[in-house]
């Protein structure tokens, strides 16, 4: 054979065989039990989609009474399976993760307990959810924590290492800009941390172009940014700007006024900058870090202001909380109709029941319920302990 005719024979030849190497397998047909699927074949090419359904008292185990999968390189994009229809399917829940369970559905009456990502708490301290005649009940929510920061705002040729990509961080939480080489920020660094505190991040870096030899001074560079850093939902990134007068910083002071708009800044040192840690009243702090303060009141009270407290450049301290009292305090031996047992405090929202005095032989377990609601005590009558757990006292 000439090199002519062989080269034309490898020519046709390839290409059937590269195409007989990347064919996609087809799939067998599956087996559904108490259910039917069509059309009905004994195998069915790659991407073919079948629709089924379930008998009387069953469903499948996916959302709505007929389902459709296909056929995915000899794989069904699922196994089509009909499940009791007192079952439930895996719930959605945003923010969350729960237990799977290796059959893809769960029985009548399981139970599970609902972990939220971080930075996301329960909603109502609601963590877990039952499986009641095919429908969850009191499905958990995940919400984020208050006080929590959205992803640190975006800024011009820097990355963020050491952590990786969250759309939510807890308080307190530090991360740390790295500038591209060749970039310092405006301390002629190449890193700079900032911290998460009540809700926003702390002032993000610039970085710039160096035009100098080595690291050279705050003033060796050249500004190549237009000096913005951008905020996601949630974060200030150190810089907040309002139009209108409308919007509060958590923490900064100081303002510039420039075409009709407010431009606030929040510049934060490490706290051995600042002396003498304030104290509050009912309350001090109880956990500190290089950059921060983090207050908690007494038991009965509770706080009014921010949790997190900072220092300032100049020595100064931001705003300190206050704690508020959260509850009523009853004096028994000013009730007749009560069981002298001095001074009886109850925390704001909670209820306390009170013995009452024994009348004769036949009058026990009697009590007053005492509720606080808003710092404001209110008194029941005397009544027994059946009459109280009915909630007809």
């Amino acid at each position: 054979m000439t090199m002519r005719h062989l080269g034309f024979v490898l020519l046709v030849w390839f290409p059937r065989v590269l195409r007989a190497q990347t064919a996609a397998q087809p799939c067998p047909a599956p087996t559904l039990g108490g259910g039917f699927f069509l059309p009905v074949r004994e195998a069915y090419s790659h991407e073919t989609q079948i629709t089924y359904a379930c008998d009387d008292g069953s469903k499948p185990a996916v959302e709505g009474w007929w389902a459709t999968c296909s056929c995915q390189n000899g794989t069904w994009s699922h196994v089509p399976q009909c499940i009791d229809e007192r079952a439930c399917i895996p719930p959605t829940i945003p923010n969350a993760k729960f237990p799977e369970n290796p059959d893809g559905w769960y029985e009548n009456g399981d139970t599970m307990r609902i972990s939220c990502d971080q930075a996301n708490e329960h909603k109502d301290h609601v963590a877990t959810a039952k499986c009641e005649e095919g429908i969850w009940s009191s499905l958990p929510i995940c919400e984020k924590i208050r006080n929590a920061c959205s992803e640190p705002p975006r800024v011009p040729h820097a990355v963020i290492t050491g952590v990786g990509y969250q759309e939510v961080f807890a308080a307190d939480s530090e991360v740390q800009y790295e500038c591209e080489e060749g970039y310092a920020t405006e301390e002629a660094r190449t890193k700079k941390s900032v911290f998460c505190l009540s809700g926003n991040w702390t002032e993000a870096p610039v970085c710039s172009r160096r035009t100098g030899p080595g690291t050279g001074h705050a003033g060796s560079t050249v500004e190549e940014t237009s000096g913005g850093n951008t905020a996601g939902d949630g974060g200030t990134g150190g810089r907040y700007s309002t139009s209108s007068g409308s919007g509060t910083p958590p923490v900064g002071r100081g303002s510039s006024t420039s075409s009709g708009s407010t431009e606030r800044e929040i510049q934060i040192t490490p706290i051995s900058t600042c002396r003498n840690p304030p104290r509050i009243q009912n309350g001090d702090f109880v956990k500190t870090g290089a950059m921060f303060l983090k207050y908690q009141c007494n038991s009965f009270y509770n706080r009014v202001g921010p949790e997190t407290v900072v220092c300032y450049p100049d020595g100064t301290w931001s705003e300190v909380p206050t704690c508020k009292a959260a509850y009523c305090s009853v004096d028994t031996q000013m009730y007749p109709e009560l069981q002298p047992s001095g001074v009886k405090f109850i925390k704001d929202g909670e209820k306390k029941r009170l013995p009452c005095v024994q009348l004769d032989e036949w009058w026990t377990d009697h009590y007053s319920v005492f509720q606080c609601t808003n710092g404001r005590g209110r008194l029941s009558r005397c009544c027994s302990w059946i009459t109280i757990n009915m909630n007809r006292c």
